[in-house]
């Protein structure tokens, strides 16, 4: 297996680095004894995510719409991790502008000042939400990219994440090395309340009154047959950290596992671990749902990736944490 030699990245920056990601991305980096530096607004992210490392890093409050604010970030760097987005699907319908204006200006703003300074690598994290209605599964990264419907605010998102995507391909020189990671449905504790895993614990804790009602009736968008694959946080940035270290330039990486669940299967896995018993009750799938999606990683396997840590495994973690934390 290929040896995974981070050192080689050098100095770090990390956009979008006080998110979910971007934290557990840094914090890792820190740990491997990389000087690290942060680009983030914290307009989604969290300090407190870096509790116990903020002394070690160098953190910019800035808007990576600002390319002012990219150029004093991207001073004396090596690589650079473009992150910064603003996810979730409540967003991607009420403020398609500012999604797309961060997607699209954070990409440009991104790639020139890192040519400008010199920069070495370029690694962005795109989306399995390019592919929206998969033509096969596994999903290789040879699948065609899509925006089904333009005039759908949903897509404001993955229509960022393929200009990025271009950009990175087409427009940044030859001397940048850019790699492409498409994570795929990472999740943990601290994840926040805005993705399937913590909606899913919280409805369940509303619905049965504080877990004091064993049997409830559980609403799913669609059957529930509809499936996804999801990886635990820790792997996702292993694989980040493996394509962007043994990748080669202008290639894609699926990041996460090739492990597929019905969203109804996810339910109920997580309601057992709560001791409830749930109904599936399917409901209207929203516009824009996707039935099913699965990425194949047997390419960043084959660059030395190898997930550890199993679904049960990672959803008992992460249950655990939300359940001990306070005000949830």
């Amino acid at each position: 297996m290929p040896h995974l030699n981070i050192n080689s990245l050098g100095k770090v920056l990390v956009t979008g680095g006080t998110g979910f990601l971007g934290s557990a991305l840094v914090k890792r980096l820190v740990d491997e004894g990389l000087e690290i530096r942060v680009l983030d607004n914290n307009s989604r992210g969290n300090l407190e995510r870096m509790n116990g490392y903020m002394s070690q890093i160098d953190f910019i409050e800035g808007d990576v719409t600002s390319l002012d604010c990219f150029m004093e970030a991207c001073e004396n760097i090596n690589t650079v991790f473009h992150l910064a987005a603003i996810n979730g699907t409540e967003n991607f319908y009420r403020v398609p502008a500012q999604v797309l204006g961060v997607g699209v200006k954070g990409a440009l703003n991104s790639l020139d000042a890192a040519v400008e300074c010199g920069i070495t690598n370029y690694i962005v994290t795109s989306s399995s939400e390019v592919y929206q209605e998969p033509s096969h599964l596994p999903t290789t990264e040879k699948e065609r990219i899509i925006i089904p419907d333009i005039h759908n605010p949903r897509f404001s998102y993955s229509a960022g994440k393929i200009i990025n995507e271009a950009l990175a391909i087409h427009y940044a020189p030859e001397a940048l090395r850019t790699i492409i990671c498409r994570p795929h449905n990472f999740f943990g504790p601290d994840m926040g309340k805005g993705h399937v895993i913590p909606q899913f614990i919280l409805r369940m804790k509303e619905l049965s009154n504080d877990f004091t009602n064993k049997k409830i009736d559980f609403p799913v968008q669609g059957t529930g047959s509809e499936t996804r694959s999801f990886c635990f946080i820790s792997d996702g940035v292993e694989s980040i950290l493996v394509a962007s270290v043994n990748g080669e330039s202008r290639e894609i990486y699926h990041c996460g596992t090739g492990n597929e669940i019905p969203i109804a299967e996810l339910a109920i896995t997580i309601a057992k671990m709560l001791n409830l018993e749930i109904n599936i009750i399917p409901s209207e799938q929203s516009l824009g749902g996707t039935k099913r999606r699965c990425p194949s990683i047997d390419k960043i396997r084959n660059i030395g990736y190898d997930p550890k840590v199993s679904m049960n495994e990672g959803l008992k973690s992460t249950v655990d944490w939300y359940l001990s934390t306070e005000n949830f």
